[in-house]
């Protein structure tokens, strides 16, 4: 039986699989409303960061899914 040589990236339908996932857990971890304070904030804030530059180092673009100003779902700019 033959070995393959496992792939050095993702399929693109693996990375939007990585993206629904990755969406998710954003959701999960900003989504509690908690004292900035807290320990668990500051426990969800370092997880968060990791989580952002993994999704920018796989597709080479930063969360679609969060504004700049983290208010919500990004939309595409309007042509005017």
């Amino acid at each position: 039986m033959a070995r393959t040589k496992p792939s050095k990236q993702l399929s693109q339908e693996e990375i939007e699989r990585f993206l629904v996932a990755a969406e998710a857990l954003h959701k999960s971890i900003i989504g509690p409303l908690l004292a900035y304070h807290s320990e668990h904030y500051q426990a969800l804030r370092e997880v968060h960061g990791p989580l952002l530059k993994s999704i920018e180092t796989i597709t080479g673009k930063r969360a679609p899914f969060i504004q700049p100003n983290g208010t919500g779902p990004v939309k595409p700019p309007t042509a005017g």
